[in-house]
């Protein structure tokens, strides 16, 4: 029993430190309305900022915690200088215009770390005169882990005293409940939005400059922290502080517990909690569901066939792809694949983010199934690359068939949250499961059939495979079931009053868009030799956001030329040292000047020159 207590204390321990992360990310998040992926940089940049200022004041007391302060508050700092030069111009842009500028953000955050403190892991100092252990039943206890116990309700304590009983506070909470309302009764949002930024940011510092002592502080922080911080969020109620200490609590026990039961599914427990919780209560545990009104669908162009001079630019195109081999060498041919590729998994998700409306964090899920898919079926049955490309698909469609129905039920960032939840199932569950997957050593030898093993001959297989797949979802927006999709998006009410089941719409939407990233993993998994749980996790997702996004996500062209420009990009600027702040900049600055995106840019300049009319889609 004295063990278990000991367990206990610890999840407490950890809960208290992931309670101050997420309920930074919550605060944000009730206020501002923005999905701050950068919250998990903030996290990592107070961890660095307190290793590199104790440094100074070794042994002393009141220095090392002078320091984890003077980090949280710069971090603060910081967060509040990115909210007013960054943020504030997107307030108004849709949520996944948001999420894009904050990871290109987490790319700039990511190499200025690098640039300043090096790569090298840091192993930071005990914190003086908590250095030692305290027996409980027995069992030794870290006096540091006691702290933590403590100072996770204290600052819950602490930060309810500050919203209900300050102005402050009040307008806070009143701009969670109706920002709108908050707006026009004259209150400064501008303000108010930057010190709720500060407050944030300075919880995420402070969590992370307490984790000093604890564990080594490196470059993965982020990512691995904010996940958990998502998870926390959502099962406690997007913008609810309290829901967030409930949900913090939650995990943190079923992290330590979990290890103890289920050690081989630790990874994916917290995820399969999210998912449970959200297809319960899809407005969290203390969420409410005016918090997710701010995503309603809002009416766009329509979408009209593309006129005689597109047609003739694809037509141009096509040409120009299919002797592509004849004027480039092999690594142009290897490039071209990739972007192959990547169109269709970045056209798959634009079948249901800018045709149907619904948001998807996760869509990696689906194209990391199909590579596995493809790879089992070569692997463990002997299969040939013809049936694998065949199976690829069929195993990601299946598992967008059980996800999708779970995920149709929500909306806005709720069901975005619920994707995220799928695709870190799926990758959990092929990091953590060895004997099937390989684990993080992955799957190796998986290569293309005799026939096409050369370049030239892989490389139209996938112009083929891809461009074909690429057709065919355009040839369905243009299908009566198209036009039941995008009428579901502009107004579902309308929708539904008319006979139309918009929820089997939706289902039969996302399942489509999981087998056409499952053809592009099946193709990707063979033009690679290999599969590794990479694939599905969060960094992949956002790329074929940052795709979609970056071409323009109201345009059918939009995921072609976002694939093109985004691997190119990549391919140049990998080369440079610190390509990541490069990336992440050329990220941000797109959001910010040309938010509906290179294709959406292009289309507008030809409204204007008239070479197109208003509401005229690009091929």
């Amino acid at each position: 029993m004295s063990f278990y207590f000991a367990q206990f204390l610890t999840g407490l321990a950890s809960a208290s430190s992931l309670f101050l992360v997420a309920c930074g990310l919550s605060l944000i998040f009730g206020v501002t309305r923005i999905v701050n992926f950068a919250h998990g940089s903030f996290y990592m940049l107070g961890a660095y900022l307190a290793y590199t200022l104790v440094q100074y004041v070794p042994g002393s007391i009141v220095g090392f915690w002078g320091s984890v302060i003077a980090a949280a508050l710069v971090v603060g700092l910081i967060g509040a200088i990115i909210e007013v030069v960054m943020l504030r111009r997107i307030y108004n842009a849709p949520e996944l215009y948001q999420l894009v500028a904050t990871f290109g953000i987490v790319l700039i955050v990511q190499d200025a770390v690098l640039w300043i403190f090096g790569a090298e892991d840091k192993l930071g100092p005990r914190a003086p005169g908590l250095d030692g252990i305290v027996r409980i039943f027995g069992e030794p206890i870290p006096q540091y882990d006691l702290l933590l116990v403590a100072l996770g309700p204290a600052v819950l304590g602490a930060l309810w005293l500050l919203l209900n009983r300050t102005r402050w506070g009040v307008l806070v909470r009143a701009a969670t409940l109706d920002r709108e309302m908050v707006a026009s009764l004259g209150v400064n949002q501008s303000w108010l939005f930057t010190t709720v930024f500060f407050l944030g940011s300075f919880l995420a510092g402070l969590g992370g400059a307490l984790q000093v002592p604890r564990v080594s502080i490196n470059l993965l922080m982020d990512l691995s922290i904010i996940a958990e911080a998502f998870v926390v969020v959502v099962i406690g109620g997007m913008g609810s502080i309290p829901g967030a200490f409930v949900a913090a609590l939650l995990i943190g026990e079923l992290n330590a517990f979990g290890v103890l039961v289920l050690p081989q599914a630790t990874i994916v427990l917290a995820f399969v909690v999210m998912a449970v919780v959200l297809v319960i209560r899809p407005y969290g545990l203390f969420g409410k569901q005016e918090t997710a009104a701010h995503a309603a669908g809002q009416v766009e162009a329509p979408i009209r066939p593309a006129s005689p001079l597109k047609r003739t630019i694809a037509l141009a195109l096509l040409a120009l792809l299919l002797v592509l081999p004849f004027l480039m060498g092999e690594f142009a041919l290897v490039l071209a694949t990739d972007i192959l590729i990547f169109a269709l998994f970045a056209a798959s998700l634009h079948f249901i983010m800018g045709n149907s409306g619904m948001v998807s964090f996760g869509h990696a899920a689906y194209f990391a199934l199909g590579c596995y898919g493809a790879a089992f079926l070569v692997k463990y049955f002997g299969g040939s690359m013809e049936m694998a490309l065949v199976a690829g698909p069929l195993f990601a469609g299946l598992g967008a068939l059980v996800f999708g129905w779970f995920c149709v039920r929500l909306s806005g960032v709720y069901m975005a949250m619920l994707t995220l939840a799928a695709a870190q199932i799926v990758w959990s569950t092929a990091f953590q499961w060895q004997e099937l997957t390989g684990g993080d050593d992955g799957l190796l030898g998986i290569w293309p059939s005799d026939w096409a093993r050369s370049k030239t001959a892989f490389y139209y297989l996938s112009l083929a495979l891809c461009g074909g797949g690429i057709l065919l979802l355009r040839r369905m927006i243009f299908s009566p079931f198209g036009y039941a999709l995008r009428g579901g998006r502009d107004n579902p009410n309308r929708t539904e009053s008319i006979g139309i089941d918009l929820r089997a719409q939706q289902w039969a939407a996302f399942v489509i868009a999981g087998v056409f990233a499952g053809i592009a993993g099946g193709v990707y998994v063979f033009s690679k030799g290999s599969i590794f749980p990479d694939e599905a996790a969060i960094p992949r997702s956002v790329d074929a956001l940052v795709m979609v996004l970056l071409g323009g996500v109201q345009t059918l062209s939009g995921p072609i030329v976002g694939a093109g420009v985004f691997r190119l990009l990549e391919d140049e600027i990998s080369r440079l040292d610190y390509w990541r702040a490069i990336l992440g900049g050329i990220i941000v600055g797109i959001v910010i000047i040309a938010p509906e995106g290179i294709a959406g840019f292009i289309k507008r300049i030809a409204v204007k020159a008239g070479l197109e009319r208003e509401g005229e889609t690009a091929a």
